[in-house]
């Protein structure tokens, strides 16, 4: 099997539009046409793993956080990410990550804290703008409902739950063919109307191309008139954090311990007890401070995430309980999240998981 075809997998579950501006998430080392027999998963692609991929006999590791994050310009070895670009490309080894386009969609590492959480009602907690498109075409009414289903049938017309979403109008459109053309309809160099439909779709960002090369090639004219707008609505299902409930509230205290043991980290910091039960909870992977005013407006009685700086603490000011598990411990579930999406495609595939614990931080107990 080629490594491609691990990618095309994991990219059709979490594109890698989704990523954040900042994030490096994708091929990092390798080719995408080498063969692979075995792959190894990791949160973190550090030098201990690449030796394990090593020892294993793994072709690609599988990591939620790229090794390379910023632009190399030099590989001579002075630093750990240099050191593991180097040895992976002397023994033939490829690196792939899959970073935020993993924290953005609803059945990622989110979704594996909920599960973890026994949490309900779980909806995103900051839905992403900027990856709706809207798709206008004119097409003659009789090839109307052909070019319709060809682009539903790309991936076209979704809105939340919904498929097939589309609108439609009659018109008349008009047109003059030149002299190399080869018109479906009229002469050339004479004006002509056509009675047409203007059929309007949404599409996602990830899908752009695959649904523009679907609609030249369903389309009967060889000039194909059509538009392109970007949109500002955010889609529901994909973004930072997510937000649900617990089916019974907890004391505080409680709810500490309900964290503690399923989330299996063996500390947290958190700020003051506000002396309410804890139903709402909201929660973010990874470093997630940037979502406090969010899980505040919503609502929320906790939240859960990593790396909160001593000053942002302040800012739950009474409203919730801030829950700092720990960047490492908010998203080592990753792993397995990874591992099963990769072996329910590629059943009889050798997915392996690290044993290695990359979580850089140490606690003296």
């Amino acid at each position: 099997m080629k490594i491609k075809e691990i990618i095309a997998a994991l990219e059709n579950w979490a594109p890698k539009s989704y990523q954040e501006p900042y994030d490096n998430s994708g091929l990092i080392v390798g080719s995408a046409e080498g063969e692979v027999t075995k792959c190894l998963v990791s949160l973190d692609c550090i030098e201990s793993v690449l030796d394990e991929a090593i020892e294993k006999g793994a072709e690609l590791i599988v990591s939620h956080h790229p090794i390379v994050f910023n632009g190399l310009k030099s590989l001579t070895g002075k630093n750990y990410v240099e050191r593991v670009v180097i040895k992976a490309i002397q023994n033939n080894i490829a690196i792939y990550a899959i970073h935020t386009n993993l924290d953005n969609i609803s059945t990622g590492v989110n979704l594996k804290i909920a599960e973890k959480l026994k949490l309900i009602n779980i909806k995103v907690l900051a839905p992403k703008q900027g990856l709706l498109k809207k798709l206008v075409t004119f097409v003659p009414v009789a090839n109307a409902e052909q070019v319709k289903n060809a682009l539903f049938e790309a991936g076209a017309g979704h809105i939340g739950n919904y498929s097939e979403c589309s609108f439609q109008t009659e018109g008349k459109g008009n047109f003059k063919a030149g002299a190399k053309t080869n018109p479906f309809v009229g002469e050339q160099d004479i004006r002509h109307n056509e009675k047409e439909v203007r059929l309007e779709v949404v599409l996602t960002s990830d899908k752009e191309s695959r649904i523009i090369h679907t609609l030249n090639a369903s389309h009967p004219y060889e000039e194909v008139a059509y538009d392109l707008y970007p949109l500002d609505n955010a889609i529901q299902a994909i973004g930072s954090g997510m937000i649900g409930e617990l089916e019974k509230p907890l004391k505080e205290s409680d709810f500490l311990a309900h964290v503690k043991t399923n989330m299996d980290t063996t500390c947290i910091r958190h700020t003051a007890f506000t002396n309410r039960e804890v139903k709402k909870v909201a929660f973010c992977g990874g470093s997630g401070s940037f979502l406090l005013g969010q899980a505040i407006r919503q609502k929320a009685d906790a939240f859960i995430t990593g790396d909160f700086k001593y000053h942002e603490f302040f800012d739950a000011d009474g409203k919730l309980m801030i829950l700092d598990v720990g960047h490492f411990e908010s998203e080592q579930f990753t792993i397995d999240l990874i591992a099963e999406k990769i072996q329910e495609n590629f059943p009889i595939f050798a997915v392996l998981k690290t044993g290695v614990d990359t979580n850089p931080i140490s606690y003296y107990k």
